[in-house]
């Protein structure tokens, strides 16, 4: 006979993270509420990785079952947390002997925003979801339990990914609909939806989601950037294919859907060393520690890297990169402040600088202010104010 222990240590688990979740008002909810007490996360981290920083970088430590206690184990598989669960594009933690390096390329979304964002898309009984972005599967399964498996579809991009998500979701006992495929260009078979979300970032919504949601019908995505500026937004459809919406509160990111992810910056040294104009900056780093900021510095740079360079134990210089245009804006430490160095046809610190000005000038209104508007020809996110400016997204 089984022993039934693990499954009420983690049934207990379960309830504590949904009081948590209820006690921040994030789970509003008590169809959502009965999914996060009945989706076991256990069967969709099986495995992750922990962060330690230190004095050679980052490293990831790959954390499995048999390593822990079971009740430490589900501890924190139930923590509020996003766990790391694959690197590099395909390093899993059971590939991993011991810390390894690589930058994060899936994950499974801590719980609070998984649920945060479905109260958002608050889609009613008998409505279809498209979701771009599988991951673990764990956002699916709660979505299966509080619509049913064939009112979703799910699309992953990584097959590895994929392939694991499908036997996750499957032995919790779900059968939604799955595919492996490239989640920008949606499912025009499976078309039209009443909602689509998206739990990976994008710099422009793609046509095909305007394509394949219903008039009225909404859009729930983070859009993002080459500089990791981000805002979730809730947009509905409109009868003649062009959406509408706003960025919700809250600091929200994800990580960018791979076919929009920044190319390599290659060898830029001699970007660098052309001709270039020097002044005080009236905004320095600071821009880049600070939310709606950032985000303004991404609409502002939508083409632009971001990297920070040392030579000989110096003072780390921030370079803001178009390497498309072959401008640049080097933010320099100085005595007072910071003096930005600019090159190239565009003067890039010069547009992020009036972004930030025109949003101080408004009085610094929250990220809620500003909307979004895409139609078939452009995409376009407005400071929501009299005077407000606006700025178009990348194509």
């Amino acid at each position: 006979m089984t022993d039934p222990a693990p499954d009420r240590l983690a049934s207990r688990h379960r309830t504590r993270l949904a009081d948590r979740l209820e006690a921040t008002g994030l789970l509003r909810s008590a169809a959502w509420r009965a999914a996060v007490l009945a989706v076991p996360r256990e069967l969709f981290v099986p495995a992750f990785f922990r962060r330690s920083d230190g004095p050679q970088g980052t490293v990831w430590a790959p954390v499995q079952p048999d390593t822990q206690g079971a009740d430490t184990w589900l501890e924190e598989v139930y923590t509020d947390e996003t766990l790391v669960t694959q690197l590099a594009g395909g390093v899993h933690p059971g590939d991993a002997d011991g810390p390894v390096g690589g930058e994060p390329t899936s994950s499974s979304t801590l719980p609070s925003l998984v649920v945060r964002m479905l109260e958002d898309l608050d889609p009613k009984e008998g409505a279809r979801v498209l979701e771009i972005g599988t991951g673990t599967g764990y956002s699916t399964a709660l979505m299966c339990h509080r619509l049913g498996g064939d009112h979703v579809t799910s699309i992953e991009y990584d097959p590895a990914t994929a392939a694991r998500a499908r036997t996750a979701i499957t032995t919790a006992g779900y059968s939604p609909r799955l595919i492996q495929s490239d989640g920008l260009k949606g499912d025009d078979d499976g078309a039209p939806y009443d909602h689509l979300i998206a739990t990976c970032s994008v710099r422009t919504i793609p046509p095909a989601w305007l394509r394949q949601v219903k008039p009225g019908g909404t859009i729930l995505t983070t859009v993002s950037g080459w500089l990791h500026g981000s805002g979730l937004a809730r947009l509905t459809v409109g009868e003649d294919g062009s959406a509408f919406g706003t960025f919700l509160p809250g600091t929200v990111s994800f990580m960018i859907a791979r076919p929009h992810a920044a190319p390599d910056l290659g060898d830029f040294s001699s970007l660098l060393r052309q001709p270039a104009e020097e002044r005080p900056a009236h905004h320095g780093q600071e821009v880049f520690q600070e939310w709606v900021p950032l985000f303004l510095t991404q609409l502002a740079a939508p083409k632009a890297q971001r990297i920070s360079t040392r030579v000989d134990g110096g003072p780390w210089l921030v370079h803001t990169i178009d390497v498309g245009s072959g401008s640049f804006a080097t933010l320099v430490p100085s005595d007072d402040g910071f003096r930005v160095r600019q090159g190239g046809p565009h003067r890039l610190w010069d547009d992020v600088e009036a972004a930030i000005d025109a949003w101080k000038a408004a009085g610094s209104p929250p990220q809620s202010a500003f909307t979004l508007t895409v139609t078939p020809t452009e995409q376009r996110v407005r400071l929501d104010t009299p005077e407000g400016p606006s700025w178009t997204l990348p194509t």
